[in-house]
């Protein structure tokens, strides 16, 4: 584990495990690196350096007032490969930790980077706009902050619960550790991250950012996502790509990456060693 200290002030906190390649792990919203848990014990046993940080605001990470935003985050992500001098490394994003893989390849290139991997991410754009029609209406969104802002923790423990992991669906069997580990990582956060969180991985329209990219990515969706609707993003972001893998799940929730890790991991790294 360590810290680093972005250009203006925020301390960063990041784990880096192991050696070989390296794959650089960004967490969805509002969780921390701990969500990749068990992606980073899997690669590390298989040979592969990890790393994980916790976003700006979120986990261990300090929580400024500002820069709650894609274009930060992306920043932040390209002060933390430069800080450890990474080369030939793979990013892997979940929900909005996709969207800040996307906006780090198009914003900061690729010189540093081999393969990408987008999973229940958000992009191309996930608010209904007129040249998005298929996208959520803002509301949705917008009742997100209230709830948050109302009572964070009554919120945080209703999400996971629910259609994060696909828990409200007929025959699926709930997790309490699942949920509460869910729930202890939101609550590490800071509220003002989380509130304009919601801004930034719901209304920042990634359709450019996605067009800029040449290397590999395997884009991981299932048409069950009841966070991040499938037809309004994984095959559009595949779409736009130059060089994509589209790979779709049936019936798995948004946070599959916990509730069938078995599946995910060895489906990324089929794609890493292909």
């Amino acid at each position: 584990m360590g810290v680093i200290t972005t250009s203006d002030g925020t301390e960063i906190y990041y784990k880096d495990w192991g050696s070989g390649q390296p794959i650089v792990f960004s967490h969805g919203w509002p969780l921390s690196a701990d969500d990749w848990d068990a992606q980073m014990l899997f690669f590390l046993q298989h040979g592969y350096r990890v790393i994980a940080h916790d976003r700006r605001g979120h986990g261990r990470s300090s929580q400024p007032g500002h820069g709650h935003d894609m274009d930060h985050y992306a920043d932040d992500l390209a002060a933390l490969t430069a800080h450890l001098d990474l080369a030939d490394a793979i990013h892997v994003g979940h929900s909005t930790g996709g969207g800040e893989v996307v906006r780090y390849l198009a914003r900061h290139g690729e010189s540093r980077v081999a393969k990408a991997a987008i999973i229940s991410a958000v992009p191309p754009l996930m608010v209904r706009t007129e040249t998005n029609p298929g996208g959520l209406p803002k509301d949705v969104f917008d009742g997100f902050q209230e709830r948050l802002a109302a009572n964070r923790s009554e919120f945080y423990r209703d999400l996971p619960a629910g259609p994060f992991y696909g828990f409200n669906r007929p025959g699926v069997e709930s997790s309490e550790a699942i949920i509460q580990n869910w729930w202890r990582q939101g609550m590490m956060g800071g509220a003002k991250a989380h509130h304009d969180g919601v801004v930034a991985f719901s209304q920042t329209d990634f359709t450019e950012d996605l067009t800029k990219i040449t290397v590999p990515v395997l884009v991981m969706h299932s048409d069950d996502d009841q966070i991040v609707p499938y037809a309004n993003s994984a095959p559009l972001s595949a779409k736009l790509l130059q060089n994509a893998t589209l790979r779709t799940y049936e019936g798995l929730p948004h946070g599959m990456p916990t509730t069938h890790a078995e599946t995910i991991n060895a489906d990324l790294l089929a794609f890493l060693r292909g």
